[in-house]
């Protein structure tokens, strides 16, 4: 591929989603290449409000660790991000950076108490706890590569995974996380996909994140990054007398 080319189809990815995944990459790979300290990028309130060193805000949110969890955590923040930015903010771009926005500060808000140091795992479990709401009801997802689950229990298999891998303390980040996404999901969409009024119209982003954030992709690109799978279904048997053809279905949405 050309490097023309490359540049071509690293700007297909919807915007807030390439700036996620860039940003995931800008601030873990340095630290695993030992070019960087993690000490460096972590959250420290100290830090931020006696030394102004506001970077630590953003950084502890793209924060990765190392080695495989790393590679999943990356796949997981591009999937759920890319299916949510295509599928629920075609051409909405920034409305979609601006609830991220507020949903970030909500998780930061909620982890201070905890005394946490990186806040990557939370945004993953709130995109994921999100995009899960929203996907079709049935839906299916691989988790990891290993089983088959229903999507809505995604977020709560991660938070699981967190508390038998990291403790009780890793799994109260992840649960701030899908706290945040629920209310993000009650305020926007709801049961009746309308969401709460006066919580719905200040999701919309302002002029300023307008100017900073371009549009995204349009519908006809909707559909290209879902990973979940819909529900199974019995096939319609053929008009013989030899009995019932049982037949599964389980294909992934948005592969052709």
């Amino acid at each position: 591929m050309s490097y023309t080319g490359f540049w071509d189809e690293l700007r297909k990815i919807p915007p807030v989603t390439r700036f996620l995944c860039g940003s995931s990459l800008a601030v873990t790979v340095p630290v695993m290449m030992q070019l960087l300290s993690p000490y460096k990028v972590v959250f420290v309130r100290q830090l931020v409000t006696q030394k102004f060193e506001l970077w630590r805000v953003w950084s502890s949110f793209f924060f990765g660790g190392s080695g495989l969890n790393y590679v999943f955590e990356f796949i997981m923040l591009y999937r759920s991000s890319n299916s949510l930015e295509l599928d629920r903010y075609p051409r909405k771009s920034p409305d979609y950076a601006w609830q991220m926005t507020l949903a970030a500060g909500a998780i930061l808000a909620l982890n201070i108490p905890l005394n946490s140091f990186v806040h990557s795992r939370a945004l993953t479990v709130c995109l994921l706890y999100i995009s899960s709401a929203l996907a079709p009801p049935g839906s299916q997802t691989s988790l990891m590569g290993l089983i088959t689950i229903p999507i809505q229990y995604l977020p709560y298999a991660m938070i699981g995974m967190d508390l038998v891998m990291g403790g009780p303390g890793a799994a109260a980040v992840s649960v701030t996380g899908a706290v945040v996404g629920h209310l993000w999901w009650w305020a926007v969409y709801g049961d009746d996909g309308r969401g709460l009024p006066g919580l719905r119209e200040f999701a919309k982003a302002p002029s300023w994140v307008r100017a900073l954030v371009s549009d995204g992709a349009g519908p006809d690109m909707a559909g290209s990054g879902v990973h979940a799978m819909p529900p199974r279904q019995q096939q319609q048997p053929p008009a013989r007398a030899t009995g019932y053809n049982w037949g599964v279905g389980g294909q992934r949405l948005g592969v052709e």
